[in-house]
């Protein structure tokens, strides 16, 4: 079996290069000539990295033509929100377009798709409608969370129009070691390590405290995504989380407690948002049935896990 991951030098790519590494298929993923390759280093030579522009047709035409992929996990984005408030543009061309061209190269294959959509499409939730199931209203918040409604219609779409095998997927929030520092609980983590080493203040500096969101390791988050063209129905869409809440502040007092260093909090403007999506609590009952998928790593696992990563690196 040929399994292609798209953006597999990020964050989730390598895990699930990773994972599929470990059910015995052979691995491809796209690359960019910027594309940092430090999450990739340990299994830099088991897979196959090819170079491809995905918002170039002709150059996504081409990997297709030599990958000749059973199945694609289509991970690569823009996926940071607050960078898609600075650039709207970019983020909707990147992940919009990207995906168009790959629909396109697969439309006259047989290959399953697994679309890696988020829970920022669910935006503005109201108090009655936690927690979230597939079918409460979409109504993003950000750029990206519309970039992200973009690319699950386009799934559904192309799976009406020309029979694809393709799975929507709506993540809820995932994390774990290999986050990138500019996400919340990652740059929280990076902090801590930084004042335990002395090269920072014992300030740790915070947006929105007051935010909840339903996390999720993502190793157990990659497993969802392998499960998911095992058993579910293609062109329907399905919720992938824990199904429980941490405010961030709770994130945040509870990597402090990972830790022996005193530290002051203290808001910073620069890192709150235009809108921010309150309550992110999900539903993966839909997803449970299809696959018999439940989580198995502690919350709290994961977060000594991320705390850790970012020991070894500052």
């Amino acid at each position: 079996m040929n399994v292609l991951i798209t953006g597999i030098t990020g964050f989730v790519g390598s895990h699930m290069a990773e994972f599929c590494l470990d059910q015995g298929v052979k691995v491809f993923g796209t690359v960019r000539w910027r594309s940092q390759m430090e999450n990739v280093v340990g299994i830099q030579d088991r897979v196959h990295l090819v170079e491809c522009d995905l918002t170039d047709a002709s150059s996504v035409q081409r990997m297709i033509a030599q990958v000749q992929p059973d199945r694609v996990f289509h991970l690569a984005a823009q996926s940071f929100v607050p960078t898609s408030w600075h650039a709207p543009q970019e983020t909707l061309n990147t992940n919009i377009i990207s995906q168009l061209n790959l629909f396109e190269a697969l439309r006259e294959t047989s290959t399953r798709i697994q679309l890696a959509g988020s829970s920022e499409e669910y935006g503005l939730v109201l108090p009655d409608e936690v927690p979230i199931r597939e079918e409460n209203p979409l109504r993003p918040l950000s750029p990206y969370g519309v970039s992200k409604v973009a690319q699950d219609m386009l799934g559904y779409q192309y799976h009406q129009s020309y029979g694809m095998h393709i799975i929507r997927t709506r993540a809820f929030n995932h994390t774990g070691p290999r986050r990138g520092q500019v996400f919340v609980e990652s740059n929280f983590a990076r902090q801590v390590a930084m004042i335990e080493k002395g090269t920072q203040e014992p300030v740790v500096r915070v947006g929105n405290l007051e935010a909840r969101r339903d996390y999720t390791d993502v190793r157990d988050i990659v497993r969802a995504y392998w499960l998911s063209l095992e058993g579910c129905v293609p062109g329907e869409v399905y919720n992938i989380c824990q199904g429980n809440c941490w405010r961030i502040k709770d994130v945040l007092d509870f990597l402090l407690s990972c830790s022996r260093v005193k530290v002051t909090v203290e808001t910073d403007p620069a890192r709150l948002r235009p809108s921010d999506v309150q309550v992110l609590q999900g539903s993966a009952e839909r997803f449970h049935a299809a696959t018999g998928w439940v989580p198995e790593i502690p919350l709290e696992k994961t977060f000594e896990d991320l705390l850790d990563y970012w020991r070894a690196r500052v």
